[in-house]
């Protein structure tokens, strides 16, 4: 696949480390950043020294702060923002003429929940009702355990591209596989989607215990254990509530390799917000859950598991689900339990389930 036209919406370490990889691929790549000075650091300097660091970028990796001009002429449009940005961003595009003729594949990488028509909605579900109706069940939801500083650095990474279309599975699998990036194509939409949203909420949870662990004569590497199977088990209980297709997901990267790499890696921004948590108290600064979600810039990171932990409590109750990890982590974030009471009641909970 050469010559092909892309566009990246979003310029954070994810999006510039697919910019990057798809440039090396060959292919024309134009990123939109909403920050003027990261759009002119990589035209000018090919780097992102906000987001990136100490990587250098391809020529063919080009910026723009006009994100219409992004998204114009793009065989693919790949979008790469936080969660609480998505819809924005697909507002901004809908005058595109590729877009309003259904030209131009769409796929999505951001992790999380959206609100929308007064509900918590899965993201592509979201986004494509608000794209013309030629994209319905058509977009692609990317992702796997990929921590952008290593696929910026072309550390071997394997992702899954997930579609109701296969074909639109494998048209992007064919885009980004590079010999460092396997990419392997999967029907299941909604289970890859809920991974990659509740694997955060799992991380929060572990980076708590990590610290924990050093001061805890009840806490070691058998707990860890615990927790990561127990937070696989709450995964794929709400991704089967919300129709998740295949089984396996949970199993594959996307599910175990995901929160896994999330879980332990010193990139994970969720478990360093958890680690915070204990070592610079840092809920101090914050009221309750809904006050953190509304000053997120007061952390100085983004970490999506916190929205995340509110919108899959609130799913907990509509399903009528017990997920003592997910609804543990809310109780933390909203100061009902102090972390180390909460970290007791969630392995108590456990015990009593009777199974994982």
């Amino acid at each position: 696949m050469a010559n092909i036209q892309v566009g990246i919406l979003g310029t954070g370490a994810w999006g510039t480390a697919l910019g990057k990889t798809l440039a090396e691929n060959g292919h024309d790549v134009q990123a939109w950043s909403y920050e003027a000075d990261v759009a002119q650091d990589i035209n000018e300097r090919h780097t992102n020294r906000r987001f990136l660091k100490e990587v250098q970028l391809p020529e063919n990796l080009r910026a723009t702060n006009d994100i219409l001009e992004a998204a114009a002429g793009k065989d693919f449009v790949i979008i790469v923002v936080p969660s609480p940005f998505v819809l924005g961003v697909v507002r901004s595009i809908l005058t595109s003429e590729d877009i309003i003729e259904g030209r131009s594949y769409i796929g999505i990488l951001s992790k999380g929940f959206v609100e929308s028509q007064g509900t918590i909605r899965l993201i592509t579900d979201a986004v494509e009702d608000y794209l013309p109706g030629i994209y319905k069940e058509q977009t692609v939801y990317i992702a796997g355990p990929s921590h952008a500083e290593e696929v910026a650095r072309r550390k071997l990474t394997g992702l899954i591209s997930a579609s109701k279309n296969g074909k639109n599975a494998i048209r992007f699998r064919e885009l980004i596989s590079s010999k460092e990036l396997i990419v392997f194509p999967s029907l299941d939409v909604r289970g890859v989607q809920i991974s990659a949203a509740m694997k955060n909420v799992v991380a929060i949870a572990f980076g708590i215990m990590d610290v924990l662990a050093h001061s805890s004569a009840h806490i070691g590497d058998n707990t860890v254990s615990l927790l990561l199977a127990a937070g696989l088990n709450e995964i794929q209980t709400l991704g089967t509530a919300m129709g998740a297709t295949h089984p396996e997901t949970f199993t594959s990267i996307a599910g175990i390799g995901d929160l896994d790499v999330t879980c332990r890696s010193q990139y994970g921004r969720n478990r360093k917000f958890g680690r915070e948590i204990i070592t610079e108290n840092i809920l101090d600064r914050f009221s309750g859950i809904d006050d953190i979600i509304a000053n997120m810039d007061k952390i100085g990171y983004f970490p999506e598991g916190v929205i995340a932990t509110n919108y899959v409590n609130n799913l907990a109750k509509k399903h009528d689900l017990s997920l003592p990890i997910c609804q543990g982590v809310h109780a933390i974030l909203n100061k009902e339990y102090l972390p180390e009471r909460a970290i007791e009641n969630i392995l108590t909970l456990l015990g009593k389930k009777g199974g994982i």
